[in-house]
């Protein structure tokens, strides 16, 4: 699955465009590379997004085409992120 889609579904990043923006930008790290919004990703790369001075870092769990709003967290484990990410993706 394309990277700009998987931060869609998974809803890490809420709009696609936003998540193909920010992999265009340089933002968007994938196995400690930088990616385009097209790369591949599959069960077990880490993700790590940069927005300003706040980092997040997540390890993808499972790749799924559709999942339900409940099930997207699922899709993905965090393994470092700032309180005020947490609250944006509505986790605190």
């Amino acid at each position: 699955m394309r990277l700009d889609k998987f931060l869609k579904v998974s809803r890490i990043i809420k709009r696609r465009t936003v998540a193909n923006e920010a992999c265009s930008g340089g933002r968007v790290s994938l196995n400690g590379k930088v990616a385009k919004p097209g790369a591949e990703v599959r069960e077990g790369d880490v993700l790590e997004i940069r927005f300003g001075s706040r980092v997040g870092r997540y390890r993808i769990q499972s790749v799924k085409e559709t999942v339900r709003k409940e099930g997207a967290q699922d899709m993905y484990q965090v393994l470092e992120e700032d309180e005020q990410t947490r609250m944006e993706r509505g986790e605190a």
